[in-house]
């Protein structure tokens, strides 16, 4: 009898744990799924880290700056609310604050009363984060065709840029 329900029981097992793998496998990602995601993290990083290097070694400020400023400067009248920026970056709240404290200190910006509350506040770039943006922007255009662009046929870059507009 002893026997009879440990050979239940490890049948009961192994059907309990080919169930689960079956549902495991359900929600899964394919191999190829999972070998997309590491290698566009890996890229992610390394052409984020180049292009970083390409900015210290230049004297520049990091991609943070150049993000927020690149906001502000597109913005009509040039000035966002934070909020604005936020949702325009990837740059979390508590790190914008901290961020657009630094560029205010450094000239960059300046924050402006919100006329319709009187509580919220405007970020308005001024002209030296204008053309501290333009001077970054000349080491980041070399350092995403150096690192991006020389690497891909045109075409090749319209097929990643399609691609990647899949997850937008």
């Amino acid at each position: 009898m002893q026997v009879h329900v440990i050979v239940l029981a490890s049948q009961f097992k192994i059907h309990v744990n080919a169930s689960m793998h079956k549902e495991r496998d359900k929600v899964s990602p394919s191999d190829a799924a999972i070998n997309a995601w590491i290698r566009l993290m890996r890229a992610q990083q390394r052409l984020l880290g180049r292009i970083e290097a390409d900015l210290k070694s230049a004297g520049l400020p990091s991609l943070g700056w150049y993000d927020v400023l690149w906001e502000l400067v597109r913005s009509p009248q040039g000035r966002l609310r934070p909020f604005e920026i936020e949702e325009r970056t990837l740059l979390a709240q508590y790190n914008l604050s901290r961020l657009i404290d630094r560029l205010e200190k450094e000239g960059l910006v300046q924050r402006e009363t919100f006329d319709q509350d009187g509580r919220g506040r405007w970020v308005v770039v001024t002209e030296s984060g204008r053309a501290l943006q333009k001077r970054m922007w000349q080491v980041y255009a070399k350092a995403i065709e150096d690192n991006l662009g020389s690497k891909l046929s045109e075409a090749d870059a319209v097929a990643l840029a399609s691609l990647l507009a899949r997850f937008s």
